[in-house]
């Protein structure tokens, strides 16, 4: 009979809920109600159907084809007059379905010709203030003479090849169709005047130096292949400065003849070592080849200045690299060169970390470079895959900070007198740590940085935080007095301003990078802080890893879409992250939960209001109650004081008797006894879904954190309501307690209230 009574109950308040539901829809729904804006709705919309190139689980599918680019080049440097020379010859493979009429070749270097429309698409009008090398670019000085000079362009038997340059793309006309699986050799001759990066800014150009001489950072140099894929044909959108590229890998062949007293290295595996290094040069890099634990000095600082005494040669030598399946090529050169390497064992390979810097980066740079490379290539080795180059460079470049394949450009220099702050210090390792790391992110897993530039800055970026962190663990000394090393990026805390800030000026992760506002936090900042609470909040680290790994190595060699990423995040894990794609990465929205309220129960066995009302409302007899567990709310009409600290058995008599009639007395033993229920109501006034971490503080000073899930929104996006049942009295409530969630008011995380700390206590904190 108890258990009928017991049944009666259950289905009739089922039934007043429904009934309650019919009342509601009878209501015209609103026009945007039309449409499903759960924001637990799969991307479907959003996302490209799956096919035989790209599968629905992110991984490439079983037709999935690349095109191949090989290069062979001679390259020279006039250094008195800081030009370039080059000759290269191109094998382009159609691996694609498609039969190609024309090939579309890249020239980075004419968004510095006379008539380039780059300039002409920056509007802002007149700044009321520009310091004076800002001045004298924008109104005194003449436009760069910088753009390629296409001198020939040539089928393999020499004849001539119709092009059209179109700014900064060449679309070359073959002279038949170029079918699926066939190959296609063509030259081109040319040259083009070097810019100064330092003063003109740029990813690649010359350093002058008070003595007249110079430091090369070449790159973005020759005319390359553009990308032909499944996802949208050719991707020949112009090069306007700030977007990178997307390129086809390839082996590289090239010979690059300057100044016989200049240092050179890049990209690819020195062919001639033997002819251009002297034999104390290579002794000390046979024996830097064995130095695991600090770097040897290959070319002195003592060595550099000398040369840079002296008048520069005018003698000439030739350096021949070569690389396999790489898809850039980038190289340095000066007389003014110091290197260091040292060797570092990755994946059960000896890998050189090579540092290569003017005397005006020591004693910063002879102390941390090398080191600072080896990290990054354990690091990421370990959160992705074993690296699989020879070596990796670092070249110090005065305001500069850019990635090709095994060479980098990366700023941070002491002051004349060789001082330098904490600031520079973290700096420079930074921006090391950040430029070698991609090697992995695009360059060996190629996305198209021209219109998704997260997928190769923000990965590094987020990466870059866990080598730094590694960094600090592996060299104490070079944190001295810190805690840990002082990442800029990659804790949640520290996109708050950014996501709080005007939404004028924000946009969406997945836009391109030349559309997009506050570059950097827009494309460095809030998709490394994604990935960092996706790793520590919301899948933790092992899912995490292991998903991250997998998309890596699915994915290198190969051009990955944000698609591939995001469903191999999901196949790799078992975890639907739609939810967190689309807020975090197709949307502005930010994370603001706060508690509206917090109430305290006890258990009555009396009739409370609410079961009162229900009777009065659906005419139910007393006699058709059974006995309930009633919850009081404290200070409520139903409330009194006898019930307070009871265990719910000794007030509720039948509550007794179930549990005697229903379990063993080793089983009643085990169980739980809360004295104490509550009720806490969050409010989410922002519009980013994310996990409610809530901190209970207990009355005897223990503490206890409780994750729920971010699909406990599913059903109300605004509010939801949490119970916590406890044998001892809650003090204090706490949502993100430790900052995870990028919650960007935590004024009202608090129960009770924090005290509100003023203005300048909050700038001082």
């Amino acid at each position: 009979m108890k258990a009928i009574k017991l049944l009666f109950i259950s289905m009739m308040l089922v039934s007043y809920g429904s009934f309650a539901q019919e009342e509601e829809s009878k209501e015209e729904p609103k026009a945007e109600e039309h449409y499903n804006v759960n924001k637990f709705r799969q991307l479907y919309q959003e996302f490209s159907t799956p096919n035989q190139y790209r599968s629905a689980s992110g991984a490439p599918g079983p037709n999935y084809y690349q095109q191949r680019a090989d290069y062979e080049m001679d390259i020279r440097l006039d250094d008195d007059n800081h030009h370039l020379y080059g000759y290269e010859t191109i094998t382009y493979t159609n691996n694609s379905p498609d039969n190609l009429d024309y090939l579309w070749v890249q020239l980075d270097q004419n968004m510095r010709a006379k008539d380039s429309k780059t300039p002409l698409i920056e509007g802002g009008g007149v700044q009321p203030y520009m310091q004076p090398a800002g001045f004298a670019g924008e109104y005194l000085s003449e436009p760069f003479d910088g753009g390629f000079n296409i001198k020939k362009v040539l089928d393999k038997s020499g004849n001539p090849l119709t092009y059209m340059i179109n700014q900064t793309m060449m679309r070359v006309e073959l002279p038949e169709t170029l079918e699926s699986g066939k190959k296609f050799e063509f030259d081109i001759e040319w040259d083009y005047n070097i810019n100064d990066h330092v003063n003109g800014r740029g990813r690649s150009g010359y350093e002058q130096f008070p003595d007249g001489h110079r430091a090369y950072v070449i790159a973005q140099f020759y005319p390359r292949m553009a990308v032909y894929n499944d996802v949208e044909g050719w991707q020949n959108s112009q090069f306007w400065g700030r977007d990178e590229f997307a390129l086809p890998f390839g082996t590289f062949e090239v010979n690059i003849t300057v100044p016989a007293d200049h240092w050179l290295d890049g990209t690819g595996k020195l062919q001639n070592r033997k002819d251009v290094y002297t034999k104390q040069e290579l002794a000390r890099y046979e024996q830097a080849q064995k130095s695991f634990d600090k770097p040897v000095v290959i070319r002195t600082q003592q060595e550099a200045e000398k040369l840079a005494m002296m008048p520069g040669s005018k003698a000439t030598k030739t350096w021949e690299l070569k690389a396999d399946y790489v898809r850039d090529f980038g190289w340095t050169s000066s007389r003014r060169y110091v290197a260091d390497a040292m060797a570092v064992k990755v994946g059960g390979k000896d890998i050189m970390a090579v540092s290569i810097y003017p005397p005006e980066g020591n004693p910063l740079w002879e102390q941390w470079s090398s080191r600072a490379v080896a990290q990054t290539l354990k690091s990421y080795s370990r959160m992705t895959f074993d690296y699989p180059y020879h070596k990796a460079i670092s070249v110090h470049a005065k305001n500069q900070g850019m990635e090709y394949p095994m060479i980098c450009w990366n700023y941070g220099r002491p002051d004349a007198d060789g001082n330098y702050s904490d600031r520079v210090k973290f700096g420079m390792i930074s921006v090391i740590i950040h430029e070698v790391g991609h090697n992995y992110f695009p360059m060996i897993v190629n996305s198209d940085e021209r219109q998704w530039t997260w997928m190769d800055e923000g990965l590094t970026t987020f990466t870059q935080y866990i080598a730094e962190q590694d960094f600090g663990e592996t060299y104490p000394e070079a944190i001295e007095g810190l805690d840990a090393y002082p990442s800029r990026r990659g804790p949640a805390a520290k996109i708050v301003p950014y996501m709080a800030g005007d939404q004028k000026y924000i946009a969406p992760i997945m836009s391109k990078g030349l559309n997009t506002y506050q570059f950097g936090s827009n494309a460095y900042g809030k998709p490394a802080t994604a990935l960092n609470i996706l790793r520590e909040t919301v899948m933790g680290r092992e899912l995490f890893d292991y998903a991250f790994r997998t998309y890596a190595q699915r994915w290198m060699f190969k051009h990955p879409t944000p698609e591939d990423f995001f469903r191999t995040m999901e196949d790799a894990s078992a975890m639907d992250l739609d939810w967190f794609w689309r807020g975090w990465f197709y949307t502005t929205r930010y994370n603001d939960m706060g508690i509206k309220s917090v109430d305290k129960y006890f258990v009555s066995s009396e009739k409370n209001q609410a079961m009162k009302d229900l009777m009065a409302e659906r005419n139910i007899p007393e006699d058709r109650i059974p006995p309930l567990v009633y919850m009081v709310k404290e200070g409520s009409e139903d409330y009194n004081e006898n019930l307070k600290g009871k265990e719910p058995a000794e007030v509720v008599g039948e509550l007794k008797t179930f549990m005697m009639d229903n379990f063993t007395a080793e089983e009643r033993a085990s169980m739980k006894s809360p004295k104490y229920f509550y009720e806490i109501t969050v409010e989410k006034p922002g519009g980013l879904v994310m996990p409610i971490i809530i901190e209970y503080t207990y009355a005897d000073g223990t503490t206890e954190t409780v994750t729920h899930p971010a699909e406990i929104w599913r059903y109300n996006d605004k509010e939801v309501g949490l119970s916590k049942a406890t044998s001892k009295e809650i003090t204090k409530i706490v949502i993100d307690p430790k900052l995870e969630t990028a919650d960007i008011d935590v004024s009202n995380n608090s129960w009770p209230a924090a005290a509100e700390v003023n203005k300048f206590e909050q700038m001082k904190q």
